[in-house]
């Protein structure tokens, strides 16, 4: 198949979902046999190499896949096992050996294998190149111990990415290894960490001599953060690119709100309100517009600075509009209730119905997958070229970083 997108590269791609959808109908068969099917015929992700759920093409013909099947009713993989389908799978591609990505890529399109994200430490949040956790070599496996926190869906997931510290005698960036962890071994222990919302999508991780077999290791001995950068330039396309389409989404519910308690009050209030709203819906519909341009312009393998903005402008706009929701509201927007579920949920609260769940869940938006002030940073430094910070660390061996 061609690789660029001339108009009968488009139709073909068209015609292959259409052939998907028609020989494999997502209202008749499983989610596990529908999405089988995708990857199979190379629909999974239509940038990877044929073989791996791909066909090679660029990737900005990827959301042109997932708006038909989307419409067509069909299950999404991005969902379910969200951080193995946007993180995980493009790591897999780029530092993975041939035998690591047959493994590996098809039960996780295929949700039948969960996947969570190993990275941040109680001392290594946003700067992820301190982690302390250790890997140490035993023949012909790594032996495990450390903790890692802030874990989303690891109470779920079959398998983890981790980066562990496998030289301490290293500057922090050199001394990193990427491993893949099997969750269920007897040296893992996953404890919840309960939100405001009262669910647990986050957890702890305790590793205690747990051991890893050298063919799990990902990437060389010392290439961690390299395959880390991989993974958190992904994350970050990622998570911005949950952006709905127009008038879908976060700034639905703010339509809606409106709609059955304001619309045609006189008041100078409503008045207000009706101002705010159109201005979040502007921003709504420019930042939609900023992450269709980042997934065009997305590259295969370590994506360039673009996903942090669209990441930073749908983390901050999400925040905006559920507090314009709970103003909406009015009394009734200080009423959350009382009665926490305490539940360990079955994924990430993304397009709740919940208004006020909603406004509280998003508070999250702007830490997850990079603080904001780490996507100014990378935007101020990557994108407008302004000079970085200094690193006083940056040539230390991590052993001689103090530490608090």
């Amino acid at each position: 198949m061609s690789t660029d997108t001339a108009p009968d590269v488009r139709a073909e791609v068209d015609a292959l979902v259409a052939q998907l959808v028609a020989e494999v109908p997502p209202g008749e068969v499983n989610a596990k046999e529908f999405l089988g099917a995708q990857f199979d015929r190379g629909l999974a992700w239509i940038h990877f190499p044929e073989g791996f759920g791909g066909l090679g093409l660029p990737p900005g013909l990827q959301q042109r896949v997932v708006s038909a099947l989307r419409d067509a009713g069909a299950p999404t993989s991005g969902v379910r096992n969200i951080i193995g389908y946007g993180m995980v799978a493009p790591t897999l591609i780029a530092h993975g050996t041939e035998e690591q990505k047959r493994r590996y890529l098809r039960p996780l399109f295929t949700c039948e294998e969960i996947w969570c994200q190993l990275f941040s430490e109680p001392g290594a949040g946003s700067d992820v190149a301190s982690l302390a956790t250790r890997a140490v070599r035993d023949g012909d496996e790594w032996v495990l111990n450390g903790q890692k926190v802030w874990t989303t869906l690891a109470h779920l997931a079959s398998f983890g990415l981790l980066i562990a510290r496998t030289d301490p005698d290293l500057p922090k960036h050199q001394g990193m290894t990427c491993f893949l962890v099997d969750m269920h071994a007897p040296g893992v222990e996953v404890r919840p960490l309960y939100q405001i919302t009262g669910e647990a999508e986050f957890n702890e991780i305790f590793f205690t001599d747990d051991r890893v077999p050298e063919a799990g290791r990902l990437g060389g001995v010392g290439d961690g953060w390299r395959v880390a950068l991989t993974t958190l330039m992904n994350e970050r396309v990622s998570i911005g690119g949950n952006v709905a389409r127009r008038g879908e989404g976060p700034i639905a519910d703010a339509v809606r709100l409106w709609k059955e308690r304001w619309q045609g009050d006189p008041s100078a209030h409503a008045a207000a309100l009706k101002d705010r709203l159109i201005a979040s819906w502007v921003r709504s519909e420019v930042t939609q517009l900023t992450n269709r341009r980042a997934s065009q312009s997305r590259r295969v393998g370590t994506p360039g600075p673009e996903g942090s903005v669209a990441k930073l402008a749908y983390a901050e706009e999400n925040q905006r509009i559920y507090e314009l929701c709970v103003d909406l509201l009015g009394p009734a927007g200080m009423l959350y209730g009382s009665d926490y579920p305490k539940i360990r949920p079955k994924g990430v609260a993304i397009g709740t119905t919940d208004v006020l769940k909603a406004f509280l869940r998003v508070r999250a938006n702007s830490i997850e997958g990079g603080t904001s002030e780490v996507m100014r940073n990378i935007l101020g430094e990557r994108i407008l070229g302004l000079p970085g910070e200094p690193r006083t660390d940056k040539e230390l061996a991590w052993k001689d970083v103090p530490r608090s």
